[in-house]
């Protein structure tokens, strides 16, 4: 980032500063493209700009003429979208299918291989062409060789045994070979480039045979190697099948599993027995309750006849017809004879034993119900019993049954693989020796007519594109790391301060010899001489005060001040001012080449009070200026400006001129142009045109010091104006061409 001096002016013009301020290059705040600045760079830098392009241009097309004419021959293969399918899909087995993208680039890889290259080597002979016989000395190639892209052999150049000479060979082979899908087809172009046109042909025709040809051959060994594998398979898979169906046929005897109906008829007779449970408890329960209800019946005082199973006795009910009848007999014997009549006895005895069988009946008939109850009790115990066993039996083939249903499923898994493969190994055997490439070739290469490299046309085109973008790269590189003022605009952009004019180089305005300065004396109307009028207008009206003492000064030796200083103070005085030029350059002593002879007494003889200033002073008789030089002596170290004697001079020298024209040393190697800076109304900082770098007079302005100096402004020195009108855009001078005519 550039550091722009600012200039910043109070009430008082002598009491100014000068601030640091960070400001952009170019910053004119203009956000568009000047197309007049861009012209003007490239005019500046014409010389560089056309060196690189035409030596771009030149290298280009030295190389292109100097290259080896390569030929190349084109041909071209189908590949076969049908794919062989060894197991169906439904087999479980991967499938083939359409090419894809990858699969079409994975057979461009192929046809670059080293396989293919050495089936190629091996069908054109390539071992006994002269062009692939190795040397024994290693040929590096030398710096053009290797720009234009030849490189080393792949192989040391010696004695090789064989693998090392087909490796050499495969490798030589495929540096010229290129393939390339065409388009999104199935279609692979096989280019072949060579320095002989019917070499190049021969190699992408054998190319496209040895891979159509491979193609068949890699079929017919997929092909052999699926007959392999499925005759394999189908061993494993026919013994896996037996072994599944021994396996189920000895669970089925292990498990007792007949049939596999065996567990259906398991349940039915479950279902049976559940039912015989239930209709024996259900009359167990019966015959359990008849029982209890006699014995309560019993219990409570009954003798038995009102039994429900007694009064169902056909026995107890004849029994108790006929005791009814004799009971009947022995009441009316008994009314008739008495109770000791035989006959009633005889009656009572046989009513008495008739009771004795009726009871004898009913605990028979109660015997009878606990029997039954028995009887029903041992058969619901058996039924039940039954019952548990069928269950036990089902759970048991149940259990069998899972495990022989999942070895039945295996059996019959193992038995449709098996099937399948042999069915695909019968067609399979029977496609055997009827293959079809994947590969065919549509179009042979013939060879070419013309040479495919160097396209001279081309060549000439991208060296003339190269050649100009270097050129132009070239051009505005050096413009950016460009550090010199050239136009006002420059100094005003970078520096920050005020642009007051610029010095013409003489020779670039008109025809002289002999001092530059003679001629403001002999061509007052001249450009050179109005270009000092400008400046003094410049400096004049740069401050509101009147400029009395004008410090002129530079960063570096060597800027023409001293000649810009020489030319106001002669200019201002043709003008008819009293005008005194001051030397104050203790080194250079430029003033004097202004005086016809040496000065016996000097500035510094008037500072130290060892002559006065009139002996010192020397009129220049051309222009009437007053000089005021240095003398020969060589001057000792000493603070000469700083002191009340210089300021004294100075105040002396006001009262007797209008203008007085301090040249002054250069600020960076000189402290005293410090001091002096302070003392003027205004300074001229001199700028070398496109010499000197703004950091340079940037870091000369920061030493000057702030507050104390009032800066009128920069100007440049030396100014070509006839390349200054060619590139100086935005600049005065850029248009002298068009007021010239103004001059004499």
């Amino acid at each position: 980032m550039n550091h722009s001096i600012q200039l910043h002016r109070g009430d008082d013009v002598a009491q100014q500063n000068l601030v640091l301020a960070g400001r952009q290059e170019g910053g004119g705040g203009e956000d568009r493209v000047d197309l007049n600045a861009l012209i003007g760079t490239l005019r500046r830098r014409r010389t560089l700009f056309l060196c690189v392009a035409l030596g771009i241009f030149a290298l280009g097309m030295l190389l292109t003429l100097r290259a080896t004419p390569l030929f190349s021959a084109t041909a071209t293969v189908v590949m076969d979208t049908r794919r062989p399918q060894v197991v169906r899909a439904s087999d479980q087995v991967v499938t083939g299918s359409d090419l894809g993208t990858a699969a079409i680039d994975t057979e461009a890889q192929v046809l670059t291989s080293n396989e293919m290259a050495d089936r190629v080597a091996k069908a054109l002979k390539l071992d006994d062409d002269p062009m692939f016989a190795p040397r024994r000395e290693v040929e590096q190639p030398n710096w053009l060789q290797r720009l234009l892209g030849r490189e080393a052999d792949p192989i040391p150049r010696r004695a090789y045994d064989a693998q090392a000479q087909r490796d050499f060979v495969n490798a030589r082979l495929q540096r010229g070979l290129k393939v390339e899908r065409s388009g999104s087809t199935y279609v692979l172009e096989i280019t072949y480039t060579s320095p002989d046109p019917e070499f190049s042909a021969r190699v992408a025709n054998a190319y496209a045979t040895e891979y159509a040809q491979s193609a068949l051959l890699r079929k017919r060994a997929e092909t052999e190697k699926a007959v392999a594998f499925l005759s394999q398979r189908i061993s494993q898979l026919r013994a896996q099948a037996n072994a599944d169906t021994q396996a189920v046929q000895r669970y089925r005897i292990a498990n007792n599993l007949l049939s596999t109906s065996a567990s259906q008829l398991t349940e039915q007779e479950v279902s049976t027995y559940n039912q015989q449970v239930a209709g024996a408890s259900a009359s167990a329960a019966q015959d359990r309750a008849r029982l209890a209800t006699a014995r309560q019946q019993l219990r409570n005082g009954s003798k038995g006849d009102d039994v429900g199973e007694a009064l169902n006795s056909g026995v107890v009910s004849s029994l108790k017809t006929q005791r009814a009848s004799l009971a009947a007999e022995l009441a009316n014997l008994t009314t008739r004879y008495g109770d000791r009549h035989p006959d009633v006895v005889r009656t009572r005895q046989q009513l008495a034993d008739l009771d004795s069988s009726i009871q004898t009946e009913i605990n028979r008939v109660i015997s009878n119900l606990a029997a039954k109850q028995n009887v029903s009790d041992a058969q619901l115990a058996s039924v039940r019993s039954s019952l548990g066993g069928a269950r036990g039996t089902l759970q048991a083939s149940n259990k069998a049954l899972v495990g022989f249903q999942d070895l039945e499923r295996k059996a019959a898994a193992s038995q449709q693989q098996y099937e399948a493969y042999l069915a695909r190994y019968s067609q399979v055997t029977a496609q055997e020796g009827t293959e079809a490439p994947d590969a065919r070739v549509i179009t042979r290469a013939d060879p070419p007519s013309g040479a495919s490299s160097p396209n001279i046309p081309l060549s000439f085109f991208l060296s003339l594109v190269l050649g100009l973008g270097a050129g132009l790269g070239a051009a505005f590189i050096a413009e950016l790391s460009y550090r010199g003022l050239t136009t006002g605009e420059d100094v005003e952009s970078r520096l920050g301060v005020p642009y007051l004019g610029s010095m013409p180089l003489l020779k670039s305005v008109m025809k002289w010899k002999g001092d530059p300065l003679d001629v403001l004396i002999k061509r007052p109307h001249s450009v050179f001489a109005e270009s000092f009028r400008n400046l003094q207008t410049s400096v004049n009206y740069s401050t509101d005060a009147v400029v009395q003492v004008l410090v002129v000064t530079s960063a570096l030796p060597r800027e023409g001040k001293s000649t810009i200083a020489a030319g106001l103070a002669r200019t201002a005085a043709m003008d008819g001012q009293r005008v005194v030029l001051v030397d104050c350059d203790l080194r250079r002593r430029s003033v004097n080449r202004l005086v016809p002879q040496p000065p016996k007494a000097g500035l510094i003889d008037v500072v130290r009070g060892d002559a006065k200033i009139e002996d010192a002073l020397v009129q220049d008789e051309a222009s009437g200026a007053w000089l005021l030089p240095l003398n020969s002596q060589r001057v000792p170290p000493g603070d000469y400006f700083a002191g009340e004697p210089f300021k004294n001079l100075l105040d002396e020298l006001r009262g007797q001129f209008t203008l007085i024209v301090l040249d002054t040393a250069p600020v960076l190697p000189i402290a005293d142009t410090r001091v002096l800076a302070t003392m003027g109304d205004a300074v001229i900082f001199v700028a070398r045109w496109r010499k000197t770098a703004d950091d340079a007079i940037r870091s000369a302005l920061k030493l000057l010091p702030r507050g104390r100096v009032n800066l009128a402004g920069v100007a440049l020195s030396q100014v070509d104006v006839r390349r200054q009108t060619r590139f100086g855009y935005g600049d005065p001078t850029y248009y002298y061409s068009q007021y010239k005519e103004y001059y004499s």
